[in-house]
């Protein structure tokens, strides 16, 4: 079972959540509510999520694969539902940028397989109704 605990650390709103290994995030809310741009602001945390979870997928597949990643690199940007309260995700699209001596088909592969079938954030976004579009772009080093 994962453990986070959460402590307020600056102003109203700022927040320092620390998991049962230690790890810290910083987190705000938006200063046109009260916040004062401590931290990351806890939708976005979610797309950072994603972007994590689904580089260790691809990563490992293109190892296992005995690809050449020199770097690697994403972008995710997110739109969120206007006028509701929740306002999910509505959108996100994603750019992976691998750079080294690969095959882009497997690396269009090992996206495909991440974000359909490995990454957990990727399965919860799409499970609240998120659209996600992808895509890779190989350069060479």
């Amino acid at each position: 079972m994962a453990k986070i605990e959460l402590s307020r650390v600056s102003g109203d709103f700022g927040f320092e959540a620390k998991d049962e290994n230690g790890h810290t995030t910083r987190m705000d809310s938006s200063p046109e509510s009260g916040g004062q741009n401590f931290g990351v602001r806890p939708m976005q945390m979610l797309l950072m999520g994603l972007a994590g979870c689904s580089a260790i997928d691809v990563l490992m597949i293109l190892k296992k694969q005995k690809q050449e990643v020199k770097d690697y690199k994403m972008i995710v940007n997110g739109e969120r539902e206007a006028g509701k309260e929740p306002s999910l995700w509505k959108d996100i699209d994603i750019e992976f940028h691998l750079y080294g001596d690969i095959d882009e088909d497997k690396a269009v592969k090992a996206a495909e397989l991440s974000l359909n079938k490995y990454c957990s954030v990727a399965a919860t976004l799409d499970k609240a109704g998120a659209a996600i579009s992808w895509r890779v772009f190989v350069h060479t080093a």
